[in-house]
């Protein structure tokens, strides 16, 4: 694989943008195979299975496991990084000029140890209030148990981040390597005891992607 790694996350046949080398569509989800070139997230070490509650967090969990590029990032089929401009653009060329290439994240990570999608603002909301209106409350509740036990450093980083009114959102990033081992081993420690506790079993098909609306959080 790339010394650069970046996976976009596919789950349903779409025609997409001319994309630099550094790209790589992945299947996720247990629909049949879209396109024999892809890379699917249920071979290797996986937790592909979970992909409907987890969502593209299946495929950063593949790429953690089973690449060793030295920097690694996600995004969608239909979201890339680029300019603001760009982030929403509707229009394939417009993309294919704008998509951040690899000598730009290179030169990005020179300074910044992370590279993230322009922030969204409520405005008149806090993320903690955004969430409650838009899924279960308890979500929150049972993942702020779980950080405060097992990872009790990242309690006050937690409650700051539910007083927001802004947040990097869609699970995209681009990180070295190091970072990335950091995170995830933390993401999904916490997540899979938060997992563990959860009952979902009467949520919607929508709220059932809870771990991975979490992962935002």
């Amino acid at each position: 694989m790339d010394k650069v790694t970046v996976l976009v996350t596919v789950h349903k046949p779409y025609q997409f943008p001319c994309l630099p080398a550094v790209y790589h569509p992945i299947q996720v989800g247990s629909a049949p195979m879209i396109d024999p070139s892809f890379l699917r997230d249920n071979t290797g070490a996986h937790i592909a299975e979970k992909n409907s509650s987890f969502c593209e967090l299946t495929a950063l969990y593949w790429g953690w496991k089973n690449l060793n590029s030295d920097v690694m990032g996600l995004c969608h089929y239909r979201r890339y990084f680029g300019s603001p401009s760009f982030f929403f653009s509707r229009v394939f060329k417009a993309k294919e000029e704008k998509i951040l290439t690899e000598p730009r994240i290179e030169t990005l990570l020179k300074d910044y140890e992370i590279i993230l999608p322009t922030k969204r603002h409520y405005w008149i909301e806090t993320r903690e209030s955004q969430y409650a209106h838009a899924h279960h409350i308890e979500d929150l509740r049972t993942t702020e148990e779980v950080i405060r036990e097992r990872s009790p450093a990242y309690l006050t980083a937690w409650e700051q981040m539910l007083k927001s009114r802004s947040g990097h959102i869609c699970n995209m990033f681009i990180m070295r390597r190091e970072l990335l081992n950091e995170y995830c081993t933390w993401l999904f420690d916490v997540l899979f005891e938060v997992e563990k506790r959860l009952d979902i079993s009467s949520y919607s098909e929508n709220d059932q992607r809870v771990f991975g609306f979490l992962g935002i959080a």
